[in-house]
Protein backbone atom coordinates (compact mmCIF):
# COMPACT_ATOMS: atom_id res chain seq x y z
CA UNK A 1 0.00 0.00 0.00
CA UNK A 2 1.22 3.57 -1.10
CA UNK A 3 2.54 5.10 2.14
CA UNK A 4 0.36 8.54 1.28
CA UNK A 5 -2.28 6.20 1.25
CA UNK A 6 -1.89 5.39 4.36
CA UNK A 7 -1.74 8.54 5.50
CA UNK A 8 -4.83 10.13 4.24
CA UNK A 9 -6.59 7.02 5.61
CA UNK A 10 -4.72 7.48 9.10
CA UNK A 11 -5.75 11.07 9.20
CA UNK A 12 -9.52 10.94 8.10
CA UNK A 13 -9.57 8.38 10.86
CA UNK A 14 -8.18 10.76 13.22
CA UNK A 15 -9.88 13.35 12.18
CA UNK A 16 -13.16 11.73 12.59
CA UNK A 17 -12.86 10.13 15.42
CA UNK A 18 -11.73 13.39 17.06
CA UNK A 19 -15.15 14.64 16.18
CA UNK A 20 -17.14 12.17 17.60
CA UNK A 21 -15.21 12.77 21.04
CA UNK A 22 -16.64 16.33 20.65
CA UNK A 23 -20.02 15.87 19.23
CA UNK A 24 -20.79 12.47 21.27
CA UNK A 25 -23.57 12.59 23.26
CA UNK A 26 -22.65 9.68 25.81
CA UNK A 27 -19.43 10.20 27.84
CA UNK A 28 -18.51 6.47 27.43
CA UNK A 29 -18.57 6.82 23.26
CA UNK A 30 -16.52 9.88 23.79
CA UNK A 31 -13.57 8.37 25.51
CA UNK A 32 -13.90 5.30 23.48
CA UNK A 33 -13.64 6.76 20.58
CA UNK A 34 -10.59 9.15 21.30
CA UNK A 35 -8.77 5.66 22.44
CA UNK A 36 -9.75 5.00 18.37
CA UNK A 37 -8.06 8.77 17.65
CA UNK A 38 -4.71 7.66 19.81
CA UNK A 39 -4.13 4.77 18.08
CA UNK A 40 -4.29 6.52 14.74
CA UNK A 41 -1.90 9.02 16.02
CA UNK A 42 0.26 6.04 16.94
CA UNK A 43 0.15 5.19 13.92
CA UNK A 44 1.23 8.40 12.15
CA UNK A 45 4.31 7.96 14.88
CA UNK A 46 5.15 4.49 13.28
CA UNK A 47 4.99 6.16 9.68
CA UNK A 48 7.39 8.80 10.55
CA UNK A 49 10.18 6.20 11.58
CA UNK A 50 9.35 6.83 15.42
CA UNK A 51 8.68 3.69 17.13
CA UNK A 52 9.77 4.36 20.56
CA UNK A 53 7.19 7.49 20.54
CA UNK A 54 4.88 5.38 19.39
CA UNK A 55 4.46 2.63 21.83
CA UNK A 56 4.89 4.84 24.51
CA UNK A 57 1.98 7.00 23.42
CA UNK A 58 0.14 3.61 22.85
CA UNK A 59 1.10 2.41 26.88
CA UNK A 60 0.68 6.31 28.19
CA UNK A 61 -2.48 7.16 26.48
CA UNK A 62 -4.43 4.63 25.16
CA UNK A 63 -3.33 2.18 28.27
CA UNK A 64 -3.65 4.23 31.32
CA UNK A 65 -4.92 7.53 30.81
CA UNK A 66 -8.02 5.98 29.31
CA UNK A 67 -8.77 3.76 31.23
CA UNK A 68 -8.50 6.20 34.09
CA UNK A 69 -10.74 8.22 32.29
CA UNK A 70 -12.95 5.67 31.20
CA UNK A 71 -13.37 4.57 34.83
CA UNK A 72 -13.74 8.24 36.55
CA UNK A 73 -16.64 8.59 33.60
CA UNK A 74 -18.47 5.49 34.40
CA UNK A 75 -18.62 6.16 38.35
CA UNK A 76 -19.41 9.82 38.54
CA UNK A 77 -23.43 9.87 37.99
CA UNK A 78 -23.90 11.99 35.16
CA UNK A 79 -27.89 12.06 35.31
CA UNK A 80 -28.67 15.38 34.02
CA UNK A 81 -31.62 16.09 36.37
CA UNK A 82 -29.20 16.14 39.61
CA UNK A 83 -26.30 18.01 37.79
CA UNK A 84 -26.43 21.50 39.10
CA UNK A 85 -26.33 24.38 36.41
CA UNK A 86 -23.62 26.92 35.63
CA UNK A 87 -24.69 30.14 36.45
CA UNK A 88 -23.42 32.74 33.30
CA UNK A 89 -20.97 34.28 35.84
CA UNK A 90 -19.36 30.69 36.38
CA UNK A 91 -19.72 30.23 32.14
CA UNK A 92 -17.66 34.02 31.48
CA UNK A 93 -14.71 33.09 33.74
CA UNK A 94 -14.33 29.89 32.19
CA UNK A 95 -14.69 31.54 29.08
CA UNK A 96 -12.08 34.04 30.15
CA UNK A 97 -9.54 31.51 32.14
CA UNK A 98 -10.10 29.52 29.09
CA UNK A 99 -9.12 32.75 26.71
CA UNK A 100 -6.08 33.86 29.15
CA UNK A 101 -4.77 29.85 28.85
CA UNK A 102 -4.37 30.10 24.95
CA UNK A 103 -3.29 33.67 25.15
CA UNK A 104 -0.64 32.08 27.30
CA UNK A 105 0.50 29.26 25.49
CA UNK A 106 0.54 31.40 22.33
CA UNK A 107 3.20 33.75 23.74
CA UNK A 108 5.08 30.93 24.73
CA UNK A 109 4.86 29.41 21.20
CA UNK A 110 5.98 32.82 19.75
CA UNK A 111 8.73 33.07 22.06
CA UNK A 112 9.79 29.92 21.16
CA UNK A 113 13.79 30.07 19.46
CA UNK A 114 13.46 27.58 16.76
CA UNK A 115 16.67 28.36 15.40
CA UNK A 116 18.76 26.69 18.15
CA UNK A 117 17.12 23.36 17.72
CA UNK A 118 19.78 20.98 15.95
CA UNK A 119 17.71 17.63 14.28
CA UNK A 120 19.45 14.28 14.43
CA UNK A 121 20.86 12.30 12.13
CA UNK A 122 17.58 10.25 10.43
CA UNK A 123 19.63 7.23 11.26
CA UNK A 124 18.46 7.81 15.31
CA UNK A 125 16.07 8.98 14.98
CA UNK A 126 12.71 6.62 16.70
CA UNK A 127 14.71 3.55 17.50
CA UNK A 128 14.65 3.02 21.22
CA UNK A 129 18.05 1.75 21.27
CA UNK A 130 19.03 5.58 20.52
CA UNK A 131 16.70 7.20 22.98
CA UNK A 132 17.94 5.03 25.51
CA UNK A 133 21.19 5.62 25.12
CA UNK A 134 20.73 9.50 24.84
CA UNK A 135 18.92 9.12 27.98
CA UNK A 136 21.64 7.51 30.06
CA UNK A 137 24.31 9.37 28.65
CA UNK A 138 23.12 13.05 28.36
CA UNK A 139 20.14 13.01 31.08
CA UNK A 140 21.38 10.50 33.91
CA UNK A 141 20.74 13.25 36.37
CA UNK A 142 17.23 14.25 35.57
CA UNK A 143 16.46 10.69 35.37
CA UNK A 144 17.76 9.35 38.51
CA UNK A 145 16.26 12.19 39.91
CA UNK A 146 12.62 11.90 38.45
CA UNK A 147 12.82 8.49 39.76
CA UNK A 148 13.06 9.23 43.36
CA UNK A 149 10.05 11.80 42.95
CA UNK A 150 8.41 8.90 41.61
CA UNK A 151 9.38 6.48 44.50
CA UNK A 152 8.55 9.38 47.19
CA UNK A 153 5.16 9.44 45.13
CA UNK A 154 4.15 6.21 45.40
CA UNK A 155 5.11 6.30 49.40
CA UNK A 156 3.09 8.95 50.18
CA UNK A 157 0.31 7.86 48.11
CA UNK A 158 0.22 4.08 50.00
CA UNK A 159 0.39 6.59 53.50
CA UNK A 160 -2.07 8.40 52.55
CA UNK A 161 -4.39 5.56 51.58
CA UNK A 162 -3.53 3.64 54.64
CA UNK A 163 -6.37 2.91 57.04
CA UNK A 164 -6.39 3.93 60.85
CA UNK A 165 -6.53 1.41 63.18
CA UNK A 166 -8.72 2.01 66.08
Amino acid sequence: MDSSLIFYLLSALSVVSALFVVFSRSPIYSVLSLIVCFFSIAGHYVMLNAQFLAIIHIIVYAGAIMVLMLFTVMLLNLNKTTEPHKTNMTKIAAVISGGLLMLTLLASIRAEKLAAYQSPAPSELGYVQHVGLKLFQDFLLPFEISSILFVSAMIAAVVLAKKEKH
